[in-house]
């Protein structure tokens, strides 16, 4: 009888796993990871863009590393992870300076690069608060099928990105918690209403940085991505890896309270 293992918040699953510096057209060598099913192509894939870097956001913050950890064996959906420029993580940190979500523009297209180079199929952006208004900005690339926003604070975004997203039609997905410190369901609604194509997503008692609820948020996105592969199983059949987080105990939004936000648009 084969033993199951129960999934828990730093349980590593099989994957292909892999280190990767995307290089900018801007001259810069960023750092990443892609994550692929242990035994079989990808059936989607996630591009995942981190929260803001000044208040802790890198490619292991936790809603991202727990997707890399997971979604390729459990979905069979390739994540890609990277440091956007100034960014460091336990994985390395990226060349550049953190630029307000001007150059990062060029972060994201290097990814994307990356993405069509490999031929990863079905890209999606996984996007979650400073990343999701790049995703906004800057997303609307060939190569991109949809975007996943979450906790999206629209601080940089604008009314004309949102339109332009409404008139191209392709699929955008907004999970937004119900007690979110900068925008909260009915304002989401409000935002966006000017794009027809859009979900917003309201989620029962969680926060902007979703402590809690992860299994949530990770089942939302496969629904959309890689559907009939949703609710995730809470188990694995047979031996995990556990990883040691203990190093990202003050990478955290609480951490760094007293940390200026950049200025809006």
């Amino acid at each position: 009888m084969t033993t199951q293992s129960r999934i828990r918040g730093n349980t590593v699953l099989p994957a292909r796993r892999e280190a990767l510096t995307l290089h900018t057209s801007d001259g810069l060598a960023l750092v990443g990871e892609v994550a692929l099913p242990p035994e079989s192509d990808p059936v989607a894939t996630l591009v995942c863009l981190h929260p803001l870097p000044t208040h802790g956001g890198m490619m292991d913050s936790h809603l991202f590393r727990k997707a890399a950890w997971r979604l390729p064996a459990l979905a069979g959906l390739a994540v890609l992870r990277f440091n956007t420029r100034g960014t460091g993580s336990l994985q390395g940190t990226s060349e550049g300076e953190f630029d307000a979500g001007e150059g990062e523009r060029y972060d994201l297209a290097a990814a994307l690069e990356y993405a069509e180079y490999h031929d990863l199929p079905q890209v999606w952006l996984l996007a979650w608060s400073f990343g999701s208004d790049l995703a906004l900005r800057f997303g609307l690339d060939p190569v991109v099928v949809g975007a996943i926003l979450l906790s999206p604070p629209l601080r940089t975004s604008t009314d004309d990105d949102l339109d332009a997203w409404a008139a191209d039609g392709r699929p955008l997905v907004a999970l937004v918690p119900e007690l979110d410190d900068y925008v909260r369901p009915p304002q989401a609604r409000k935002r966006f209403a000017r794009v027809p194509q859009a979900e917003v997503v309201a989620i029962e008692g969680a926060k902007h940085l979703w402590v809690g609820d992860t299994e949530r948020v990770l089942d939302e996105v496969v629904a959309r991505v890689a559907p009939g592969r949703s609710p995730l199983p809470t188990t694995w059949p047979g031996p995990v890896v556990t990883a040691d987080t203990s190093a990202y105990a003050d990478r955290t939004v609480a951490a760094l309270a007293d940390v200026p936000m950049p200025p809006e648009r």
